[in-house]
């Protein structure tokens, strides 16, 4: 349970960087980084989203034994 709090502490922090970097290239006219950076952030949210789904699933099962 400890590893996967880490990751989504990690999964957090991953997010808004890359946000703070989305703002910073949309401020200094940097498109291409911008776009990466885009892709980043939606692809550490889908792994954020999977986490959740699974803690969630192994608190359900917990809660029936």
């Amino acid at each position: 349970m400890g590893k996967k709090f880490a990751l989504n502490i990690f999964y957090n922090l991953a997010i808004i960087l890359s946000i703070l970097g989305i703002v910073w290239c949309y401020n200094n006219h940097k498109p291409l980084p911008g776009g990466f950076l885009v892709g980043v952030a939606a692809c550490f949210a889908y792994f954020k989203y999977q986490l959740m789904k699974d803690l969630r699933k192994n608190f359900k099962e917990k809660d029936q034994k």
